[in-house]
């Protein structure tokens, strides 16, 4: 079959499960073909299709996400190795950087922290946007750390970066520039996509019947953390604003909002 009967087909196999069917099929196309998916629909797409793509076609139909096929997930200038047992970057995210870049601009933090850093998404990304900055990502998951390890060293970021396994701010006597923190939340029992729900890994997720716990827990954790000078770029969940904003007020912080590409709050930017 050729390549673009092949991913008519395909798209249509996932259009039940998936809400980019097309795009799914692309991504997992070029990867059969080792490719980036940019070259594939520059292919002309009249070649071959390769004996693995309906194999992968067939996981992603059965609600494997495709970032968890490839093994990978670009997010803002960097790639990650990704995987179960981590959560998957969005683009979402990216607001906590777009408003730490307005902040601290090309000169850039000089240390950064990264609270529940995963696979070392925000951390790395931002010791990719600073070349002369240094950071810490925490995590409670020996299984991200390891892929947060595996990427700063593909990444050529090993040397700037340290991970450390903890509960939050367990341990830590540092103050920081800039911290990064796309906590948990999700409340219990919400209904997620499929591929969300069933992959990804719930205590990344998950935030209490109310989806505010982390946020309580972070809220007293943060003014300690911070350097003179310092802001905390805090992911937050549609619809939460003035309550999480709330619990950071009450701290003695002084909040004020980010929208993301959607134009919705996605970042709440915190300073002493």
């Amino acid at each position: 079959m050729k390549l673009h009967e092949a991913l008519s087909a395909a798209e249509q196999r996932l259009g039940q499960g998936s809400d980019t069917p097309r795009l799914d099929a692309e991504l997992l196309m070029a990867h059969a073909l080792g490719v980036e998916r940019e070259k594939l629909l520059l292919s002309g797409l009249y070649g071959e299709t390769p004996a693995a793509f309906d194999a992968l076609i067939e996981r992603r139909a059965a609600g494997e996400p495709v970032a968890y096929i490839t093994g990978r997930r670009a997010f803002w200038t960097i790639e990650l190795e990704v995987g179960p047992g981590v959560l998957i970057p969005r683009p979402d995210s990216e607001t906590l950087l777009e408003a730490a870049l307005e902040r601290f601009g090309e000169e850039g933090p000089r240390a950064i922290l990264d609270l529940g850093t995963g696979p070392g998404t925000l951390l790395l990304a931002a010791l990719d946007q600073w070349p002369e900055a240094r950071g810490l990502g925490i995590d409670r998951s020996d299984e991200a750390l390891a892929y947060a390890l595996r990427n700063a060293e593909r990444l050529g970021l090993a040397a700037r970066a340290s991970f450390r396994r903890g509960d939050w701010d367990e341990g830590l006597a540092e103050r920081f520039d800039l911290i990064l923190c796309n906590p948990p939340y999700v409340a219990e029992g919400a209904d997620l996509p499929r591929d969300v729900r069933d992959w990804e890994p719930h205590e990344a997720l998950f935030a209490g019947e109310d989806a505010f716990a982390d946020y309580r827990r972070l809220a007293p954790m943060l003014p300690p953390l911070l350097a003179p000078g310092g802001i905390a770029c805090v992911e937050i969940g549609l619809g939460q604003q003035e309550a999480v904003r709330a619990l950071f007020i009450a701290e003695g912080l002084k909040v004020r909002s980010r929208n993301d590409l959607g134009g919705r709050v996605r970042c709440l930017v915190l300073e002493g």
